[in-house]
Parts: C-alpha cells; structure tokens; sequence
C-alpha cells in the first residue's frame, strides 16, 4: 500500500492556536454573516439620518431682534455708555476709576435682595477705557475695565479676554494705541503701572474713538425647574461708575489735555438693538421691564465724570446647539448597535458555541480581545458615516428654516469643533459598543445587559431634568450618559455667564473629558469580564 501525506491548508502556528489576525477574520466573520446582525448594524446609520431628518424639518429659531456681527462674524451684543473723542493714529487715554456701584433688581419670588448678592458677585459688569472703531455696534474695539469679583480685565472684539491684577475701585487705567498694537495698563496711584496685557486688533482704522465707558449686563436667573422644563428669569441691572481726570494724549500733540475737562469728549450711547441699515423694525419695548431703558447723560462735575451705564460688549450664544441636534438620531442608532454587541457574545453562550471557539483558540482572553476589536472598529465606521451624512443631508434643512448666521455659524465638516463632534461621537458609540460586549459576557444574559446598557445612557438624561442643576450635572458626569458631551459645539466664554442645564449636554468644560468616563466604564467591565472568563465554565 501506498500512503498519501495531505498537508492542511492553513496549519496552525506553533503552539496549536490560531494567530491573532485568524481571530479578527473568524469573529468579522461571524458578525457579518449573521442576518439579523447585519441588518441591525446597517439599521442604525439609517435610524440616526431618519431621525435627523426628522428633527430638523420640525426645528424653528427663535427670534432674535438685533443680530450684530462681531469683527470675526460671532454673533455679539454690543450696548454701552461712552464718553468719547477722537485719536488720529497713535496715543494713550488714562483715567483714574474712583467708584463702581451695581443695582439689580430681583422681584421676591426670585429671592429678592439675597439672590441680589449673589448677582452682585457674578455679574461681569464693567468700567474702564475704550479704543473702538468708530460708534458702530459690532466693530473692532480694545478695552481694559475694572470687574466686581473678576478684577482688571483686557477685551477686545468681543472674544479675546485678558486676566489682569485683581485689583478693585479706585484704580487707574491706561490705554496706548501703537499701530494695531493695544497695551493696557493698570496702577495704584497713577505713577507706576503694572501691565496687564497686549492685544492686536486688525484693521483698526487711522482715526478711531476713545475713553472711558460702562456696560452693565442683563443677568439669567434659573427661577424655577420642573420635570423636563425650566424658567428662566432675566433681570437688567445698571451700573453707575465715577471716573477722574480721563485724558487723551496724542503723541507729538502736547497740551491735548489742557482747558476746561469736559471739552472735546462726546456722550453717546452705543446700542446694537437700534435699528441697522436694512435691518426690520425693533420691537416696542417700552412695556417691557426687562429691557433696560437708556441711561442718563454723562455728568461733569470739575475733572470727575459720572456715567451710567446698561448692556454688555460680549459675544452671544445660541440657545439650540444646531450640530448636537442634527445628531439626535444617534440616540435611535445606538439601541441596534448595543443589541448586536450583546448578542455577539451570549448568542454564543447560549447555544454552546462558545466552547466550539474556545477549543479552537483556548487563548479565551485573545478571543474576547477579537471581539472587541471587530465590533469596535464597526461601529466606528458606522458611527462615522452616519454622523456625516445625517449633517450634510440635514444642513440645507436647518439654513431654509433659519438657522443662518451670524447668529448660527455657517458651519464645515473641516471645523475643528464639528470635526470633534463627528469623529467623537463615532468613538462614543465605539466605546459603548465594547461595553455593551463586555458587560454581556459578564452576565451572560442578553435582555439584561441591554437593558442595563440602556438605562445607563438614558436614564440619567431623564433623572438630570429633574433634579437641582448641580445634582444633575454630577449624576451625568458619573454615568456613560456623559458620552454624548463630545457633541456639544457651542463655544463658552469665562467672560459670559450663563445657565445651562446638564441634560442639554453642560456636564463637563472640556467635550472629551465625557468621552473618557464611559471609556473609564469600558475598561474595567473588560477587565472584569476577561478575569471571569478565565474561571468559569464556557
């Protein structure tokens, strides 16, 4: 007789077990040849763009009554008292700011003159100098202020901000102007100053108008909470600032600040709610309470000048976040993606199969190192492109029902916050995946772990509208729920207070830091499942 060797066509490396890339091949496999699985997994990019969809063909803006554009094209507010006088190129204006005092008014159900105080303490009023780019509201300006509770502070256009000596009322304040070039100064007694910041500010123009000016912003009070809703209480406050001996000193024009002290400097208040050229009627607001009413004319008396003022020069937010929303559908994609990263593994627990698989490789760990990788990357690319396309199919939505800007930025998948948006939420939906995985090995029982899965991103988003500002906020920062923070494209300015609840996404200051606690999540439930797998039957 004659004997036939047959050589294996895929021989086992040495060892007897499979390579680690056999593994990923043979768990691909089993994901993409399951039916069910398959369509579940391809279900949910369509879920998210039909939920998008959705969304955005029943959004509407709310109204707003003057959209002025900063110099960079963010929507500003830009309402103040100056006192003013030209400056043709190059110079400095000083004053001296004797006193500062803020009055709010809060009715008592609002906490009357205890919530007053603390109002007192937050309110980003300001007095100080200005150079600005003629009177228009929007345009380009530089200033350097006194703050109560926030100290000296160096602005410009609306965005930039400069912490300087936490000093307080009476202060002296210094302006120069060297080209586009601003240098604010700060001093005790007039003689020695500290400096407290540079700033360019672009395409100032060779005449430009300066001095001092006060803003007193409207301040946001969260009045009342119920189940899934919030008022909101807005109250105006005014601010009343006492300066000395401000002066302009032009360079090479000495003598500028002689004669009487009121002479040369105009009063005008800058209000970006007045109407623009093009722009349709202001609303009559003389019904309105909470609409502060123009102050009164700057008062002289010898080398001291009493302004007063209303309004803020700050950027504003919008109160619908237009990426985050457009994103919604993530929530309807993520039940299918968690449903097939559970069953990917009890399936096999419950039919036996598991042990099949263990035999083959018994590195068990290497096993569910595969799996987690195969429906990571998954769900990954999913999440990816249904994040694109739920944006670009939903963004000529939003801008025909008016969500154009400045008041909306005309936003780009090149962004680097919708950028992050994007490729975070696919990483988030990548991570709950593996958890989803993990968490099923550990129990073994696909109906509960995705029901455990499922509470943990949803629940606490429910729970949060219910619950103080501050016990919400730390239920979805220590929950998976924090995940879809990474969405959130609104920018924040530590110069613009404002209330923001945690269920519409304010969990953490820092979008990736949400990202990291259901990662967090995901490691040690990995960790968990790979030590039981070791010490329990398949």
């Amino acid at each position: 007789m004659t004997a036939t060797a047959h050589r294996s066509a895929d021989p086992l490396p040495e060892g007897g077990r499979p390579g680690f890339g056999r593994l990923l091949l043979s768990e691909w496999t089993k994901l993409r040849t399951v039916r069910r699985w398959a369509i579940a997994l391809l279900a949910a990019p369509v879920l998210v763009v039909l939920v998008g969809l959705l969304t955005a063909a029943s959004s509407q803006p709310g109204a707003v009554d003057a959209p002025v554009a900063g110099p960079d094209g963010v929507w500003v507010q830009d309402r103040f008292h100056f006192v003013h006088r030209p400056l043709s190129g190059d110079g400095t204006v000083t004053t001296r700011v004797v006193s500062t005092s803020l009055e709010v008014s809060l009715p008592p159900e609002d906490g009357g003159d205890v919530r007053a105080t603390d109002v007192e303490r937050s309110v980003w009023s300001k007095a100080g100098l200005m150079i600005k780019d003629g009177l228009r509201p929007g345009s380009p300006y530089a200033a350097v202020m006194l703050t109560p509770g926030h100290g000296v502070r160096l602005q410009s256009n609306f965005t930039t901000d400069i912490a300087g000596p936490a000093a307080g009322a009476p202060t002296w304040l210094k302006l120069t102007r060297a080209g586009s070039t601003i240098s604010a100064f700060q001093s005790a007694d007039g003689i020695s100053w500290t400096p407290v910041g540079t700033v360019t500010v672009p395409d100032l123009p060779q005449t430009v108008e300066v001095g001092p000016f006060v803003a007193s912003p409207t301040v946001a009070l969260l009045a009342h909470r119920q189940l899934g809703s919030i008022r909101v209480g807005q109250h105006p406050t005014t601010t009343t600032a006492l300066f000395e001996r401000p002066t302009l000193e032009p360079a090479g024009t000495p003598g500028t600040g002689t004669g009487e002290p009121r002479d040369g400097w105009q009063d005008d208040e800058i209000d970006d709610s007045a109407r623009q050229p093009g722009s349709p009627p202001t609303p009559d607001r003389s019904g309105d309470k909470r609409s502060p009413s123009p102050p009164p004319a700057a008062v002289w008396v010898g080398d001291r000048l009493t302004l007063l003022g209303v309004g803020d020069i700050a950027p504003r937010t919008p109160g619908e976040d237009v990426i985050k929303q457009n994103l919604t559908g993530v929530y309807a994609g993520l039940m299918a993606i968690v449903a097939v990263a559970v069953l990917f593994v009890t399936t096999e627990y419950r039919r036996g199969m598991l042990r099949t698989t263990f035999a083959a490789s018994p590195g068990r760990r290497r096993v569910l190192a595969a799996k987690a990788l195969v429906i990571g990357v998954v769900t990954f690319v999913l999440g990816l492109v249904a994040t694109v396309a739920a944006l670009l199919i939903t963004r000529p939505i939003m801008r025909d029902n008016g969500y154009l800007p400045p008041v909306y930025p005309d936003w780009s998948l090149t962004d680097p916050t919708v950028l992050r948006a994007v490729v975070g939420t696919a990483a988030a939906l990548a991570a709950i995946a593996v958890f989803s995985l993990a968490l099923g090995t550990v129990l073994r029982r696909a109906a509960g772990a995705v029901t455990i899965v499922i509470v943990l991103i949803v629940l606490p988003q429910l729970l949060a509208s219910g619950l103080p500002p501050a016990a919400g906020q730390w239920l979805m920062r220590l929950t998976p729920a924090a995940a879809f923070t990474i969405q959130q494209t609104i920018p924040t300015y530590e110069h613009v207070p404002r209330i923001c609840v945690p269920e519409n996404g304010c969990v953490y200051d820092q979008p990736w830091a949400g990202l990291g606690v259901v990662c967090a999540y995901t490691v040690v439930t990995m960790a968990v499942a790979l030590w039981l797998l070791r010490r329990r039957d398949a």
